[in-house]
């Protein structure tokens, strides 16, 4: 226990810079989507597809991830991972077309299923008392989207594309450096040798696998539209420039990051699903409230801050609620799938709202369904996890 202890914050620490590195990379086309809309002469519908074509990868990705985690460790696994999401963030920065920005934007997926990797690292390194404060901080690392939705467009104006991508792909390198040097698992971690395929279908089969996957699609899938397509959106509904859009991205994004260890601090008191409860609750409102177009600045600015809240909560709350009802050994698995669900619960909203505004020049019709599927998530966890334990 002591061994266990004294590797706790450190390895934390390391494993949360490495998320929030691989997010920023996950999330390098999101804040340059006007100028390439502009450069490309894009349909809403285009530009929408090539700001969510990264977060298909990053979220089927994170299965195959998961099982590896278990197999491998989280170490090896984050170096990896920052090692082969260089190529793609080397030649989005170099690709001139749509076509080459789709495919290797596909790929710039990689960096996206890093979560999968650390929730099972750092769940390993902590008693099951601590385990949603730890989880909730390694959450923390999302923030990467807040630092690519400030730093990217200004780096770019600085340096140019290529040059920024480039520079990443430098930090990127490094990091799995940093990894392989200066991180260790856990003295409690012991590799899994069963087959990956059982593995999977085992994990399926577990019903908090699903229950945990929807709420995840909803909370984090809420956060990743949100974070993606911000700032097409405002640049639409506000016409902000592109830095100005970014920078309020980056407020949205860091919200969301702040609450999300709150959401599993909280977690660990009051217990998971009441905090699943004034999330799914507040979101439904807040969606509301957008369908009115409150005007920019503090109305709208503070709805979305309220809405990135809301959501960081969620996302804190169901990672806690994955360690109290799903097994030690299968969490990583089960990490993946889950990690999964709330990425591709990322991927058809920006998809959705480009076609929503190409047919009605607004985005009222998108809120409603986002209300509509909050308040299906509040009523499902409210009769599913009743029963569960604080």
């Amino acid at each position: 226990m002591a061994e266990l202890r004294s590797g706790q914050t450190h390895n934390l620490v390391l494993a949360t810079s490495a998320f929030a590195l691989t997010f920023w990379a996950w999330n390098l086309i999101g804040p340059l989507s006007s100028s390439y809309t502009k450069s490309l002469h894009l349909a809403p519908t285009q530009t929408s597809l090539l700001v969510a074509i990264p977060v298909l990868v990053g979220s089927l990705g994170r299965i195959p991830v998961g099982v590896l985690a278990d197999r491998f460790g989280g170490r090896r696994m984050f170096a990896v991972i920052c090692f082969l999401s260089i190529v793609p963030v080397l030649l989005v920065g170099w690709s001139d077309s749509y076509g080459w920005l789709l495919f290797w934007g596909f790929l710039l997926g990689i960096p996206g299923t890093s979560f999968a990797v650390g929730i099972p690292f750092v769940n390993a390194w902590y008693e099951a008392p601590r385990r949603g404060f730890a989880t909730g901080v390694f959450g923390a690392g999302m923030g990467g989207t807040a630092l690519s939705a400030f730093c990217t467009p200004r780096l770019v104006e600085a340096l140019g594309r290529g040059a920024t991508h480039v520079l990443m792909a430098v930090a990127l390198a490094a990091m799995g450096l940093i990894m392989l040097a200066f991180s260790r698992d856990s003295p409690a971690w012991r590799p899994a040798t069963q087959p990956a395929l059982p593995r999977i279908r085992e994990a399926l089969k577990v019903k908090a696998t699903w229950q945990c996957s929807f709420l995840y699609a909803v909370t984090f899938g809420g956060f990743v539209a949100f974070s993606t397509y911000l700032p097409t959106l405002l640049e639409n509904v506000y016409a902000y420039v592109q830095t100005d859009a970014g920078l309020r991205t980056a407020g949205f994004s860091i919200a969301a990051v702040l609450a999300r260890p709150l959401g599993g601090i909280l977690s660990d008191r009051i217990g998971p699903v009441r905090v699943l409860l004034i999330s799914f609750a507040g979101v439904v409102v807040m969606a509301v409230v957008l369908c009115f177009r409150p005007p920019p600045e503090l109305p709208a600015g503070v709805t979305f801050v309220l809405m990135a809240l809301l959501l960081g909560l969620g996302t804190g709350g169901v990672f806690a609620l994955v360690a109290k009802v799903v097994e030690a050994s299968r969490v990583g698995t089960v990490t993946g799938l889950v990690g999964a669900a709330g990425g591709l619960g990322g991927y058809f909203p920006p998809l959705v709202m480009g076609v929503v505004y190409s047919a009605t020049a607004a985005y009222t019709l998108g809120y409603l369904l986002l209300a509509l599927t909050a308040l299906v998530a509040l009523v499902y966890t409210f009769r599913a996890f009743r029963a569960l334990p604080s």
